[in-house]
């Protein structure tokens, strides 16, 4: 088990959420399925919980308005030291920011923005909280990619915004990035093209810890959730992309030597 309440360097994924219609339900199905337990998020959210394994905070689970009709999705935020500052920077350079930067009370500041081919994501300034506080154990965010047509052009957004150095897979039919800082692997761009789901387009995939991905598969559909692509081996171990009742789209997996 891995304690990971530290403050993340700026571009480092460090925490995730999801924003839904039926909040109560939604708890109902990631609790029967990771053991999650939830604790109130701040105020300023709305209504918001916060998920929590073995007392430490993994992710948040907020409910959208009744007049609002967003994609229902994970979302991966990255660290910043300067919320405003990077919300310039991803507007300059060819992004788009639609929420924020906004204060959550004495936990931080967020923004949510998305990269110039439509993925996305979240920025958090960490005050009180500084995000994902456990990791390394099953029920917990193990990692995140972003889904993409191809990574050339999305790359040079991430390193001029994030300062990420790119490591590119070598390779004739596999278009895939992983994305460093201080030399340590954090994320992933991976290009898919036509392979792209029509009706998601670019988007930040989040990775969960499972013990084992085959049952974890079968309880996601025993729990009113969907199976989209089979377990399978992966580049980080055995994987299944589900969806939850509402739709919202992630990947379990049990890493290779876990």
């Amino acid at each position: 088990m891995t304690e990971a309440a530290t403050r993340r360097p700026p571009g480092a994924p460090c925490w995730v959420s999801l924003i839904v219609h039926g909040l109560t339900a939604t708890q109902e199905f990631y609790s029967r399925l990771f053991g999650w337990e939830f604790l109130p998020g701040p105020e300023q959210l709305g209504p918001y919980v916060r998920a929590v394994l073995r007392g430490k905070e993994v992710a948040g689970i907020g409910q959208l308005p009744p007049d609002r009709h967003l994609p229902i999705a994970w979302t991966t935020y990255l660290a910043t030291d300067d919320a405003r500052a990077t919300a310039e920077a991803i507007r300059s350079c060819g992004g788009t920011v639609a929420v924020g930067p906004l204060d959550a009370g004495d936990a931080g500041r967020l923004a949510i923005a998305s990269d110039p081919g439509g993925a996305v994501f979240g920025i958090w300034q960490a005050a009180e909280h500084l995000g994902t506080a456990l990791a390394g154990t099953p029920g917990t965010p193990v990692w995140n990619e972003l889904m993409t047509r191809e990574t050339s052009s999305v790359a040079k957004f991430y390193q001029a915004v994030f300062g990420f150095e790119t490591e590119a897979v070598v390779s004739a039919d596999f278009d895939y990035q992983t994305l460093r800082l201080q030399g340590r692997p954090v994320a992933a761009l991976h290009g898919v093209g036509h392979a792209l789901p029509r009706d998601r387009g670019p988007h930040w995939m989040t990775y969960f810890q499972v013990a084992d991905t085959d049952e974890m598969a079968a309880r996601v559909v025993e729990l009113g959730g969907h199976v989209l692509q089979p377990a399978r081996e992966g580049s980080i171990g055995r994987m299944a992309t589900v969806a939850d009742p509402e739709g919202a789209v992630f990947t379990i997996v049990r890493p290779t030597g876990a």
